[in-house]
């Protein structure tokens, strides 16, 4: 019935009771979660509504394990508090996406003792069944275009239930990962930047792990959905910005591209600040979110440098945004 060996009754009954299937026909692994805390299923149906749906199942490891050797009591609660979270995201926040900036729609949520289980709309279904490993330039501006409409829905917002600052690199939630880092001058600066993020005057939500891989696509490239929302929470929009441009592009096109890309999003932004009628001054916006890109890239840039050295996006664009950063603190 399954490729999972971690789907039993209890689950099948679960999703079963949750779309009124007759049957789950079929189970099949979509990915692991991170560090073994659980699965993303996708549970294919006899008898109900839709023909399949996505079960993300997590489980509290009993021996914690990590990639990098990440294993500490911190990164363990904050992975519980990540899944805590997206389970408040979409029942708090979920429905107020639209389709500009398209999201699965939450079936059923159950918090237990050992983990959590969300039940979610299957996107391949709902017609994002694309994924991209490279973006073209269509499939880059579908993104873009997401995050500006994601951030002008929740421009001014309380990210009550949500991370207070989202992303999951940002300073307050990776005290180990600073305490490794070398470099002294972006050690001595880490609060400044942080201070200035957390300080716009112009906060909204952030998805908080906006990189190529979280997104779904269109068959034409041209429309984009997101997943993953265990670190959404406020935040600059400049954050998501940076973060999708390192996960699509190398140093080269970072340098070629930036000014092309940012006006992009910022288009989009107008646009979906027009469109939702809201009393924003777009202009003082733009000017304050331009000025703090390079810092939320120097922010990353930060974490990156006391989680793993020598990472590929620690490059030479990375470097000199972080050098000129530094230099007018």
């Amino acid at each position: 019935m399954e490729d999972s060996d971690q789907f039993d009754a209890d689950l099948a009954e679960f999703v079963s009771r949750s779309t009124n299937a007759g049957t789950v026909s079929h189970v099949e692994l979509v990915q692991e979660l991170w560090s073994g805390y659980g699965q993303i299923l996708r549970c294919h149906l006899e008898g109900a509504t839709v023909s399949s749906v996505i079960l993300k199942h997590v489980r509290w490891p009993d021996e914690r394990t990590h990639p990098r050797g990440w294993a500490t009591d911190c990164s363990h609660q904050r992975k519980l508090n990540s899944y805590q979270v997206e389970t408040a995201w979409y029942e708090l926040y979920g429905e107020l996406c639209g389709d500009l900036c398209r999201i699965p729609n939450r079936l059923a949520a159950e918090r237990r003792p050992d983990g959590v289980l969300l039940l979610l709309e299957d996107m391949d279904a709902a017609g994002f069944a694309d994924r991209r490993h490279s973006a073209s330039d269509s499939e880059v501006e579908a993104c873009l275009r997401w995050l500006a409409n994601f951030h002008a829905t929740f421009l001014g917002q309380n990210p009550k239930g949500l991370w207070e600052v989202g992303t999951y690199w940002h300073l307050a939630t990776r005290p180990d990962e600073f305490e490794r880092l070398e470099d002294i001058k972006l050690k001595s600066a880490a609060a400044e930047l942080d201070r200035q993020l957390s300080t716009t005057p112009f906060q909204t939500f952030v998805h908080g792990d906006a990189k190529l891989a979280n997104f779904c696509f269109s068959e034409d490239g041209c429309n984009a959905a997101a997943v993953d929302f265990q670190y959404v929470g406020g935040g600059c929009g400049m954050k998501d910005v940076a973060y999708f441009i390192s996960s699509c592009f190398d140093e080269n096109e970072c340098e070629r591209r930036e000014s092309s890309v940012l006006d992009c999003y910022f288009g989009h932004l107008h646009e979906a600040i027009n469109r939702q009628t809201k009393s924003i001054n777009f202009q003082a916006l733009e000017a304050n979110w331009r000025e703090l890109y390079p810092v939320a890239w120097t922010d990353f840039f930060r974490f990156l440098q006391g989680w793993s050295p020598g990472h590929w996006k620690a490059h030479r664009y990375s470097k000199r945004i972080a050098s000129e950063v530094l230099k007018s603190l």
